[in-house]
């Protein structure tokens, strides 16, 4: 089984703490029996990708929530 798309990419703007925020943009996609959730700046500049637990089934919002949690955690490091 090849890559395939779930999500097509998707502008976000994700807030954080204090009046900041990130502009962004996700895909999520499977490869072979994987799923992945891929986040890049705006400017095409890759930020993580995240692979995804075995039989987890999200919808937009569950996808912008994890977002959130992944940058506050790059932010922080």
């Amino acid at each position: 089984m090849a890559r395939a798309t779930i999500q097509e990419w998707t502008d976000s703007i994700v807030l954080f703490k204090f009046d900041q925020h990130s502009d962004v943009m996700y895909q999520v996609y499977s490869d072979e029996d994987k799923h992945f959730l891929e986040i890049r700046h705006l400017e095409e500049n890759h930020i993580q990708t995240l692979e995804l637990p075995d039989g987890i089934t999200l919808e937009r919002r569950s996808y912008e929530v994890l977002l959130r949690y992944v940058l506050l955690d790059v932010v922080a490091a």
